[in-house]
């Protein structure tokens, strides 16, 4: 017989197609109805969660894949974010080994998550669904040998119904032969047509124990495994989800700590630069102080007010003393707050006391004197309550200038005297900070339109 390479013969190729052909038209009459076909209720159930344990399995896998590539994707951008830090960190800076040695521990932290969801979760998950193809296969030869099984079945019980068939159609061969055979010769022949029927019913039934054999053996495999297979998941499933949570657990943690120490870098670093070893970053060094935010964005603390001026010297000429008087150096006081009570004066520096100073004095100590608990009534009296704006608490006068930076800051000059009123909404007040309307300005105008908030340390409470 001819070889049709690996192992494949023709007779072999012959047969194989011989089953399909007889498959196929076992299908085609079970459709039709014309030929029952075997079913098995618990197997259909087995083989339906079989395919939809296989379909959860599948998207798990899928899913976990993913995740993995979520995380390496983490990896390398945090990778980059802690390179970056690195790279902008001057080697002047405090803590730059810190940091150094924080991004290299960062890195090793990712690398040992991901090997680990790989070796406890992936590799599992893959040797898990490795055992399906091989299931699979089963259960589709399992159908297969259930068609032969009942092609076979329906192939004898036919040849057991025609026997009287076969009976009526061998007289009818051996009638005709009687004109051209002896009559010796007609029995020989109704002889081995009997003889060839029995062989044919003789071979059906041993082709039906066959394929009932075959069926069996696979058959009772699968009954066993197949309920195994489906009860072993939910082992599998918390198992691989215990081992992905563990691991989130362990690196949460531990890049919690490598966060919390990165954290305290950057604060010993601020600490560090606003502690005056930085003269950029401190109000008397050579770079601008700091420009404060307002109230509305939220930014915590006002600058710091510059250094005092320079007191003047004990050798200047009595005119130049006189000319620091000018309207332009006086700030505009009301007269009728004690406005000057507690207020800064340049002079008491040093000590020194000008001629209009004296006569200021002596004029004083010759009025007569008004005791200090009647210049509250004074201050607070009704005529000049009629005057403040609404919520006015108190005034104060501008000891430094400020420049604004914000459309809802006020802009300060020396001298300057300001009523403070309260805030409309309390919760917006910042640490520091004030609301109030220039005195000059509600004289004139009586309202509240250009208020806005300023920092405290910038001026002194009248």
């Amino acid at each position: 017989m001819a070889d049709l390479g690996k192992g494949v013969t023709a007779g072999k190729l012959a047969s194989n197609m011989q089953k399909k052909i007889t498959r196929a038209q076992e299908k085609v009459l079970q459709k039709l109805g014309k030929a029952d076909e075997t079913k098995d209720a618990a197997f259909e159930e087995w083989v339906t969660n079989f395919h939809k344990q296989l379909a959860e399995g599948t998207k798990l896998q899928r899913d976990l894949r993913a995740y993995l590539a979520a995380v390496k994707a983490m990896h390398e951008s945090s990778k980059r974010l802690q390179e970056c830090l690195v790279d902008m960190y001057e080697m002047e800076w405090y803590g730059k080994d810190e940091v150094n040695s924080i991004a290299e521990d960062t890195d090793l932290l990712w690398t040992d998550f991901h090997q680990k969801l790989v070796d406890h979760a992936l590799i599992s998950m893959d040797t898990y669904l490795g055992q399906f193809p091989d299931i699979k296969a089963r259960i589709a030869k399992r159908d297969r040998k259930l068609v032969d099984y009942d092609s076979a079945r329906h192939h004898y019980a036919s040849l057991q119904k025609g026997k009287k068939k076969d009976d009526v159609k061998v007289a009818k061969p051996v009638s005709l032969l009687e004109k051209a055979a002896p009559g010796w010769a007609q029995g020989i022949l109704s002889a081995h047509h009997v003889a060839q029927t029995n062989l044919s019913r003789s071979q059906a039934e041993e082709e039906l124990g066959r394929a009932q054999k075959v069926f069996d053996e696979i058959n009772e495999d699968l009954q066993e495994e197949l309920p195994s297979l489906w009860n072993s998941r939910v082992g599998f499933y918390v198992n691989t989800f215990q081992s992905v949570a563990g691991l989130e657990e362990k690196f949460h943690r531990e890049m919690g700590k490598l966060s919390l120490n990165l954290n305290d870098v950057l604060d010993k670093l601020e600490e560090h630069n606003t502690g005056g070893t930085n003269n950029a970053l401190t109000p008397g060094g050579t770079g601008a102080p700091a420009i404060p935010k307002s109230p509305s964005k939220l930014k915590p603390g006002p600058p710091l007010p510059p250094p005092p001026k320079v007191t003047p010297s004990k050798d200047l000429k009595p005119e130049n003393i006189i000319n620091l008087f000018d309207d332009a150096f006086v700030p505009e006081i009301n007269v009728s707050s004690p406005s000057q009570a507690g207020s800064w004066d340049p002079w008491e520096a040093d000590g020194t006391e000008t001629a209009a100073q004296t006569a200021e004095t002596e004029s004083d100590a010759a009025a007569p004197s008004q005791p200090a608990e009647t210049l509250p009534e004074t201050t607070n009296g009704s005529t000049e309550d009629a005057e403040m704006p609404p919520g006015f608490l108190y005034k104060v006068v501008v000891m430094h200038e400020y420049t604004a930076s914000d459309a809802d800051e006020l802009e300060l000059k020396s001298g300057e005297v300001l009523l403070v009123v309260t805030f409309d909404k309390p919760e917006e007040q910042d640490e520091g900070w004030q609301m109030a309307v220039k005195e000059s300005y509600w004289l004139e105008n009586k309202d509240l339109k250009a208020k806005g908030v300023f920092p405290e340390n910038f001026t002194q409470r009248l």
